[in-house]
């Protein structure tokens, strides 16, 4: 079987069989983070986010700098979206021999500068040649076990609710200066029953899906509440496109209702509900503004 029929989705399912978590491991693979028990109030997580030359960005389109935010910006998406605080990386670079001395200070400083912004230590990592240039970083960080918010705790009732606004990211630019949702999700968690997140790296259908499937529920979105970026191509973009880095959430109607009164916006972002979870029977549905109702496919980026 040929790696584009099987799917990255597939990809990650089948590697998860070979693997048998241990009796400290809270999430395996299958989730934006590994989750490790280390104590009875702490949770590690863990992520690795590789990005690579002409697939998650182009040096004609990317300066050096907003190359190193991104590499590590992904990675702290994955802890927001785990409820988490982030705390340290690791980043390791693949370099094609051609690039100046200077272009790789300035990948550094891109990383260095974002870590700062959120108390982040570097503390390690790899360098090696490559034909085109790779960066892969991983991040540890931490979360309390009531606090730590899963893909597959949704129910039926709960309120689909999505952060910021979606679609022309990599059109815009937006995917390589966008800024992690680590406080919003820590606010979130903090102050609302949150029964699952995930974040938008792949395209709100797609994460839409994976929320359904892990949760075992079905969802319906209604398309005149998806929020749009501004310069993007319709809803089909905001659905898509991915590269948003927003967060995906739902939480039960009480709380949605209690979340509304607050004016539905943390620290300047907006937050759109857009939806609701429904049985597993009826599946993903998206119900038009003329109430045709229809399939929500996971038409979201793939690697493979």
């Amino acid at each position: 079987m040929k790696l584009k029929k099987l799917g990255e989705t597939g990809l990650i399912e089948r590697l998860a069989r070979n693997f048998k978590a241990g009796k400290d491991i809270v999430r395996g693979i299958g989730d934006d983070c590994a989750v490790i028990r280390i104590s009875k109030k702490k949770y590690l997580l863990v992520t690795i986010d590789m990005l690579l030359e002409d697939v998650d960005f182009k040096l004609k389109d990317a300066t050096a700098f907003q190359i190193g935010w991104k590499s590590l910006a992904c990675g702290l998406s994955d802890i927001a979206s785990m409820g988490g605080t982030a705390k340290y990386a690791v980043a390791s670079l693949g370099l094609p021999k051609k690039l100046s001395v200077e272009f790789v200070d300035e990948i550094y400083r891109g990383i260095k500068a974002l870590a700062k912004r959120f108390d982040v230590e570097i503390v390690g990592g790899d360098t090696n040649s490559s034909r085109k240039l790779v960066i892969d970083v991983a991040v540890l960080g931490f979360v309390e076990p009531d606090k730590a918010a899963f893909r597959s705790g949704a129910r039926p009732g709960d309120i689909i609710c999505v952060t910021g606004a979606l679609g022309g990211s990599y059109k815009s630019k937006r995917h390589l200066v966008f800024t992690p949702r680590l406080k919003e999700a820590r606010y979130l968690v903090n102050n609302f029953k949150i029964t699952s997140m995930i974040d938008i790296s792949d395209g709100l259908s797609t994460e839409l899906n994976h929320i359904a499937k892990a949760s075992g529920v079905g969802a319906c979105v209604y398309e005149e509440l998806i929020p749009v970026a501004k310069g993007a191509r319709g809803v089909n973009a905001a659905l898509n496109e991915g590269e948003d880095f927003e967060l995906l959430f739902t939480m039960p109607l009480d709380e949605a209702r209690r979340l509304a009164r607050k004016n539905m916006e943390l620290n300047g972002v907006r937050i759109s509900q857009i939806g609701e979870i429904l049985d597993k029977k009826i599946g993903v549905k998206i119900i038009a503004p003329n109430g045709t109702t229809k399939e929500l496919k996971p038409k979201g980026f793939s690697h493979f």
